[in-house]
């Protein structure tokens, strides 16, 4: 009998693997133009997480703060940061890192967790992570009162209608929840609305259904569309409630609204949007598209702060690395939260906020800008940056000898199963990933490799197979489900490194020989990998993969 360790869970399987791969010396370098400039110790690389991280939410305990993800149908879901002054930020694990909070299976890759909201409650000391599961349970909450020992199970909520819930704590002890709702009576393509529950945090329940708050936006003779992601501060005894609009492409800005009473009327605020990178030079230096989904946050000394999503495209609107998280301060204009300028670019680099200067001395931070990354698996647990394709049922990786070993299941990453496949995000639009892989296939429907994959329809491969009765290393192509072989040669190597080199939209794929890396493909074509061609709304991965039903 065996026992393996698995997020933070122990596991015991006695079953005996058929056939398995086993990875090491996984390497990953980012190598982006923008992050290349010099900067002082008071700044730092905006995004400040880069990669697939979108959707964010903050909150703040006293001098701590801690921010939220979406992660869609990848497991465990929401990664959580942790900062003390908002720019240098620590992953402290996931919500969601057990089998039993969260059901992803048979999920396609775009549905799943959807934008979480994180709140701190000082009235009963407690963190609140709000959240929908498209295609799962639906709407539901989770707590704790500490955001570094895990979080509670799930608490339905199947009276709260919409996505993108929101608590807000009225200082009379009231909750509230506010989501994007789509009206019984819609009245254009895209309509949304703002619907408001009361909510009682002692039982658990809704109490009241509020009604809309807001209907369609800003200008509603405009027809705006996907009106989401709501967020209420009260300040100086108002009510602000800023959420997106346009949806999260072209058209996403951030918009904000006031009202004198919580449950409304809620009017816009008199500058409108309060963020968005529209009517822009689209030659302009570090371009940031499609920027909304905000989160503001207040510093113990007074100063507002504004977490949100944008995308770095290397060509139109393409980009492989998904929506990230970005901040900026805020300024108070005209009783208007402004988050950025209208006309003025999103800045590639951000300060640190006033009096909390501080260097980024432990490895244990968030890398920023360019970086190596490296994993030998060597330690009892996975790095956290690895994630699965939705949620595991059984055992089939193992860490041992300073090596990860996958079974080689009947699965394969094209369907909505958990296959044995662990990723961690492309972060960067030019970077440099390899990969030790010691495999012995048996039969052409074996594989073990390195996968650049987006989702289910579109991704690269590069590994070992059989093929013609040899071993054989492949490299394989699949754009919008159809696969094209752009490499073959046969192998009797017992150990091969796969290597990539990604320059924005098109990569070159090899193998290190005798010690040299040789490439055999040149100049690939992956612009199928951006969001914008694949669809849906996630990033790149770099995934180690096993399967027999290749």
């Amino acid at each position: 009998m065996k026992t393996y360790l698995i997020a933070s869970a122990l596991l015991i399987s006695s079953t005996v693997w058929a056939q398995q791969a086993a990875f090491d010396n996984f390497f990953y370098k980012g190598e982006d133009v923008c992050f290349a400039k010099e900067t002082e110790k008071s700044e730092r690389y905006n995004p400040i997480l880069s990669g697939f991280y979108p959707d964010p939410s903050v909150c703040r305990k006293g001098d701590d703060y801690f921010l939220v993800n979406s992660s869609f149908s990848y497991y465990p879901g929401i990664p959580i940061f942790h900062s003390r002054n908002l720019v240098d930020w620590k992953q402290i694990g996931h919500v969601l890192d057990r089998p039993e909070q969260l059901k992803l299976d048979g999920l396609g890759l775009s549905s799943g967790v959807y934008a979480p909201s994180i709140t701190y409650n000082e009235q009963n000391e407690t963190f609140y992570v709000i959240n929908t599961i498209v295609g799962g349970i639906g709407n539901f909450l989770v707590k704790t009162r500490n955001p570094f020992e895990g979080w509670s199970e799930p608490v339905r909520l199947p009276e709260v209608k919409g996505i993108d819930p929101s608590l807000f704590f009225d200082d009379d002890g009231k909750t509230y929840i506010v989501t994007s709702y789509l009206p019984k009576e819609s009245k254009w393509y895209g309509h949304r609305a703002i619907h408001m529950y009361e909510y009682d945090i002692r039982t658990d329940k809704v109490v009241a259904d509020c009604g809309i708050v807001v209907d369609g936006g800003v200008d509603v003779a405009a027809h705006p569309q996907w009106l989401e992601g709501p967020h209420i501060y009260k300040v100086a005894g108002r009510y602000y409630m800023i959420m997106a609009e346009g949806g999260t492409h072209a058209g996403h800005r951030e918009v904000a609204f006031v009202s004198d009473n919580v449950k409304g009327p809620y009017r816009p605020c008199s500058i409108n949007p309060i963020l968005s990178q529209a009517g822009l030079d689209e030659s302009r230096p570090d371009k940031v598209i499609n920027v909304g989904h905000a989160d503001m946050i207040d510093t113990p000394n007074g100063d507002w702060y504004a977490v949100f999503l944008g995308c770095r495209p290397y060509q139109d609107k393409l980009y492989n690395t998904g929506r990230e998280t970005f901040l900026l301060p805020v300024e108070w204009k005209n009783d208007t939260p402004v988050i950025w300028e209208s006309g003025k670019a999103v800045p590639s680099v951000v300060k640190v906020p006033k009096g909390m200067e501080t260097e980024r001395t432990d490895a244990a931070f968030f890398p920023n800008g360019n970086f190596e990354w490296k994993d030998s698996f060597n330690g009892p647990l996975l790095k956290k940056e690895w994630c699965m394709l939705r949620t595991p049922r059984d055992q089939w990786y193992e860490l041992r000898d300073g090596k990860l070993y996958l079974e080689a299941l009947d699965r394969t990453i094209e369907k909505p199963v958990n296959p044995a496949f662990l990723g961690r995000r492309q972060q960067h639009l030019a970077f440099q990933a390899s990969v030790d892989v010691r495999f012995q296939p048996t039969s052409a429907s074996d594989f073990a490799g390195m996968v650049l994959f987006q989702n289910e329809k579109n991704y690269v491969a590069i590994g070992l197979t059989m093929a013609d009765g040899k071993q054989t290393v492949v490299i394989e192509n699949v754009v919008d489900g159809k696969k094209e072989r752009l490499y073959q040669e046969p192998s009797s190597a017992k150990q091969i490194t796969c290597c990539l080199e990604v320059n924005n939209g098109t990569c070159s794929i090899g193998f290190k020989k005798k010690s040299r890396v040789q490439m055999v493909c040149h100049d690939v074509d992956i612009t199928h990998l951006s969001t914008h061609k694949a669809k849906g709304f996630v990033g790149s991965y770099i995934g180690l993969y096993a399967t027999s039903a290749f």
